[in-house]
C-alpha cells in the first residue's frame, strides 16, 4: 500500500511541476498598485479560458500532493 501511495506522489510532484510551469507569468507586479489591471472582462471570463484551467488544475494537484505527504509521514500506510 506504501509504495502505491508513494508512486502516486511521484506522479503529483511531477505533474505539479510540469503545470506550474506552464502558466503565464504574472506581468502586474508593482504595475498593479498604480491602477493598471487587466479589464473587467478579462477576469469575469478567466476560468474558462486555458490559464484558468491551468491554475485550477494546480490547486487541485497542490491540495493532493499536501495530502499525500502528511499521510506517507505520519506512518499509517504500512
Amino acid at each position: 500500500m506504501k509504495l502505491a501511495v508513494t508512486i502516486i506522489f511521484m506522479i503529483v510532484c511531477v505533474l505539479l511541476s510540469v503545470v506550474v510551469l506552464m502558466q503565464e507569468g504574472k506581468s502586474g507586479g508593482l504595475g498593479a498598485i498604480s491602477g493598471s489591471t487587466e479589464s473587467s472582462y478579462w477576469n469575469q471570463i478567466k476560468g474558462r479560458t486555458a490559464e484558468g484551467k491551468l491554475e485550477r488544475f494546480t490547486i487541485i494537484l497542490a491540495v493532493l500532493f499536501f495530502a499525500l505527504a502528511v499521510l506517507l509521514n505520519t506512518g499509517l500506510l504500512k
